[in-house]
C-alpha cells in the first residue's frame, strides 16, 4: 500500500477515489462516525461544540491517515480536482469556508504514487513552483 507523505495531496486523491470515482469505498462520512462512537450525529455542531471551527475534525484525521489506497486504485487516478467545495473537505472539517490555507497541498512528492495522472483541475491554488512540477511530469495544469 501507498505511503502519502502530503496529507492534503492525499485528500485530494480519496475526493477522486471515493467521492467522485466512487471506487474506494465504504465512503466516508463524518456524521456516522461520529454517530457510531456515541458523539452525536451533527458535525457541524460537534465541530463547534469542540473548538474545531476551521480545523480538521482529530476522528476524520485519523480515519483519512490510516485510509490504505492500494496502487491499482491510484493507477486508475487520471484526473484530480483542487476546489474549496470537495466533500472530502466538508467531511474533513465541517466548519471550513474555504478562506484560509487548511488544505493547501504544500508538496507533489507523492504524484510518483499516481503514475497515469494526465489532469489537475484547480491548480491555480498550487501556486507556480507546484505547478511547474506538474507541467515537467507531462500533467496538464487547468
Amino acid at each position: 500500500m501507498a505511503a502519502f507523505k502530503d496529507f492534503n495531496f492525499k485528500l485530494v486523491v480519496v475526493e477522486q477515489l471515493m467521492y467522485i470515482d466512487e471506487k474506494l469505498t465504504p465512503r466516508f462520512s463524518l456524521a456516522d462516525l461520529l454517530k457510531e462512537k456515541g458523539l452525536g450525529d451533527d458535525p457541524w455542531e460537534y465541530a463547534q461544540q469542540h473548538g474545531l471551527a476551521y480545523q480538521v475534525v482529530p476522528e476524520a484525521r485519523s480515519y483519512f491517515e490510516a485510509l490504505e489506497i492500494s496502487d491499482d486504485l491510484l493507477a486508475d487516478v487520471e484526473e484530480l480536482c483542487m476546489d474549496g467545495g470537495n466533500q472530502v473537505y466538508q467531511e474533513c472539517a465541517p466548519i471550513w469556508d474555504g478562506e484560509d490555507d487548511l488544505f493547501d497541498v504544500a508538496s507533489l512528492d507523492d504524484l510518483v504514487l499516481l503514475p497515469n495522472l494526465r489532469r489537475v483541475l484547480g491548480s491555480e491554488f498550487l501556486g507556480p513552483e507546484l505547478r511547474n512540477v506538474l507541467n515537467t511530469r507531462g500533467v496538464v495544469a487547468d
